[in-house]
Parts: structure tokens; sequence; C-alpha cells
């Protein structure tokens, strides 16, 4: 089949290879001219495991094309895709969709042929809705069905996500668009993964709802986490313990410095107004979503009480600035939050990450990077682990400490042992355990019930 994707961002550009490769013939287009002229080129503006060689491949099998004219790429096409932002309104937290209004707006007046509009980018419920109108308003006479079919991708991972996904959401109101993408999707069901088709508006609502519900799971075990620091348990065992329970499963359960990206953050807050818009709140999601906030940089005060308290003109290494591994993406990262906090304290950052250094240095001011963890080390009173890349789960602990001013590691995504530490000559802190597993003192019980603002380290 032929099908147009618009937008070649990270959903977009994934989606469309990915189309290709499972035999469709794709045509992706975007209007920044730059974007386009580089893929061309076969340069990506993403970093995505594997994505550089599934384009060329599909590319050179003419299979995947790319454009920034939309009328050419429509022609003889069944679907159109639309991949386009949604990020957070800066005024009231809704999801803007500007961009995918506008999509909508350019599809109907140049379509000539009978199109499934399908809304690929996270959208809140009721936008296929609003879409069907600016149809009727532009083009009143056009045969345009339109549906949802929310992306459940993984950054890192994207491409097995979408190959050999747990399951295809889509969302329709008429026959022909149910027909339309199940053939569009019959070699992803023949691979044995399930389509399920709903209403288009509890479409939309699914993707919301998972990615609340992933949000929920991470920030109770980073509560628990802070539980397990104050009675002396530790929170990997709890995660196990909960985890095996097969109601609970074992994912999302690994204890950090919060969730950040681009799509947690802005889903959980565009489902909070959708809740409002319809007067049916959702407080855990709430709840989930200024606790998340507030962590991020309480693991920066967390950093300086590793360090002494009086941090200011010592020197704080950051591992890790996107906001998981294996992507470049900066957006929400907790590396942000917390050097912030580490920044106001005084302290000067040096940053390492093997990806995402290119776009951290247009969020952050007055960070030094550098481009190796041992060389970052040196001369540093802390080395901190934010982000879990592979590259830092194999560090020679002994030469990292042999070079720094003073020998605390703060690791805040539980990589490393308090054995492995300390016998580097390193003071250990991690996340939700207490050092050599002990429970905490009465004194210290006491010390914990005084009011916060007497106990802060800003």
């Amino acid at each position: 089949m032929r099908i147009t994707v618009i937008g070649t961002g990270y959903v977009g550009l994934v989606s469309g290879a990915c189309f290709a490769e499972i035999g469709h013939e794709v045509r992706c287009v975007d209007k920044v001219e730059a974007k386009i002229e580089a893929l061309l080129r076969g340069e990506m503006p993403i970093y995505e495991p594997g994505l550089d060689a599934l384009v060329a491949r599909n590319v050179e099998a003419g299979r995947l094309s790319f454009s920034t004219d939309l009328v050419p790429a429509l022609e003889g096409a069944e679907a159109v895709f639309i991949a386009v932002g949604t990020p957070s309104r800066k005024t009231d937290g809704h999801a803007d969709l500007s961009y995918v209004y506008g999509a909508a707006r350019e599809i109907a007046a140049a379509a000539t042929q009978r199109l499934v509009i399908v809304t690929k980018s996270t959208v809140p419920v009721g936008t296929g809705d609003e879409i069907e109108r600016i149809i009727a308003e532009v083009a009143p006479d056009a045969q345009i069905d339109v549906a949802s079919n929310p992306e459940f991708l993984r950054e890192g991972a994207a491409i097995g996500d979408f190959m050999q996904p747990d399951r295809v959401v889509i969302g329709t109101q008429t026959d022909h668009a149910h027909q339309v993408l199940h053939d569009i999707y019959l070699p992803i069901e023949q691979q044995g993964a399930p389509l399920l088709f709903t209403a288009r508006r509890t479409s939309e609502l699914i993707k919301y709802a998972a990615n609340a519900f992933l949000s929920i799971k991470i920030t109770f075990i980073n509560e628990i986490a802070d539980l397990c620091e104050a009675v002396g348990a530790d929170v990997r065992d709890v995660s196990r313990g909960i985890g095996l329970d097969n109601r609970i499963g074992t994912k999302f359960l690994n204890a950090g410095p919060g969730y950040g990206g681009s799509c947690f953050p802005k889903d959980t807050l565009a489902l909070l107004k959708t809740a409002e818009d319809f007067q049916s709140p959702i407080r855990v999601v709430d709840a989930v979503v200024h606790v998340n906030e507030t962590r991020k940089r309480a693991m920066g005060r967390k950093v300086i009480r590793a360090m002494g308290g009086n941090v200011r003109g010592k020197i704080a290494t950051v591992l890790g600035l996107t906001f998981k591994p294996d992507t470049d993406d900066m957006r929400e990262a907790p590396s942000l939050s917390i050097i912030q906090a580490l920044q106001d304290a005084g302290v000067h950052v040096r940053a390492h990450d093997p990806e995402g250094v290119e776009q951290a240095r247009t969020m952050l001011k007055g960070v030094e990077f550098v481009d190796d963890p041992y060389g970052a080390a040196d001369g540093a009173h802390a080395v901190v682990i934010v982000t879990e890349w592979d590259v830092y789960k194999s560090l020679d602990l002994s030469v990292i400490a042999e070079s720094m001013a003073q020998k605390v590691l703060v690791d805040l995504r539980n990589i490393y042992s308090e054995a492995d530490a300390q016998a580097a000559g390193l003071a250990y802190t991690a996340v939700g355990r207490v050092a050599n597993g002990a429970a905490p003192s009465m004194d210290a019980t006491a010390a914990n019930d005084q009011p916060a603002q007497t106990r802060a380290i800003a």
C-alpha cells in the first residue's frame, strides 16, 4: 500500500521506516528543509539504534522517500499518518495541537482521492472529532475518514517495539478505515501481534492511560525507595519481592531520580487537563506529577549531602545527561534539575554523555562537557551516575577514585554495589539503600521528625 507520513521526528521517521520495512511504499513529508536535506544525505535527525541502517535499506529498495512537498506525496496514498509534535502548551499545560490541526487542514485541501487520516501523534480524547470538523470546513466534499493509531515506541528500542509490538491499538469509526488499517498492519498481525480495534475516542485515551500508569509505577517505587532509606530496607529487594507477583510485574520498578523524556511528563499533564475539562479528576496522576517534579531537585540535594553539605567551589561530575540510555533526548531529563540544584549551591559541574551532549549544550549553561568519563572524574569531589548507559556499568572504580579530589560516588541508578565502591576507596550513596544495610538509629529517626525546613540543604 502507499502511505504518507507527515513529520520526520522520532515517531514519524521510525514509523515510516518500519512501514517501508514491512513492504509498504512510504513517503515522509516535513516542512523543515534542512531535516529533509539531511535525510536525503542519509543523516539521521535523532539517535536511535539501527535507524540509519533501516532507513538506508528501504531508501535503496525504493520503498521510502522524503520530501517537503505534501501534494505529490499524497498521490495514490490510501492513508496518511500525522506524526507531528504535541508539546505541552506553556500557558495551561494542555497538549498543543496546532501542528496536528495544521496538517489536517493541508491534507484536506490537497486530497484528490479517498483517504484515511490517522493520528499517530499522541493526542487528547476528541482530537479526531475536531479533525473531522476541520475536514468538513476545508473540503466538505472530500472522502476522508479519520482514525487513531497511537504509538508505543520506547526510545532506544523503537524499531523492535514497532516490528514486534505488545499490541497495535487502532481506533476507527468507519468500516473503510477499519479495513485500510487492518491491511496496513497485516504483516505485523501475521507475526503474532494482536490488533486491538476500538472506537476512536477509546484509542486516544488508551495511550494516555498507559503512560500515566507507567508513570505511577515509577513514582511509587521512588517513594518506596525513600521509605527504604528511612527504615533501613533495600529497595532492590522490595522491587523483586513485589515484581515477582505477576499481577504487578517487574518492569518500571527500578528506583531512580524520576521520569523524564518526551512522553510521560507531557502526557500525564495532558491527561490531567482532559480530566479537568470533563470534570472527572484523576487525583492519583495529579499526585504523581507533583512528586516526580519535586524528586528531581531532591536528588540534587542528595548529592550535596553526600559531598558533605558545604559544597561551594567543589566539582561534581555528572555521568549521563539524557533522560534514559540509547537516546540523545534531553527533554525533561532529571539531569537538568539535578545540575541546576548543584549549580545553585555553588558546585562546578562537569558532565559526560555518550550521545546527549549536543542537545545538552543548548539547555545547560556553565557546565563543562568532557569527552571521557575518566577525564570528567579527574579532580572531582563527587561522581554522580544519573543515566544508566552501558558504558557506566563497567567503569574501573579504582581508576575513577584515584584521580578524584574527594572520593564520593553517588549512584542514582543503583548500578554498583557498596562493596565494589568501598573496595575502590569510594564513599557510596545509592537510592533506596542504607550504607551497610544498617537500620537508622533512634536519633536519626527523631531527626527526621523535625520540620523539613530545619534539615533541608539548599
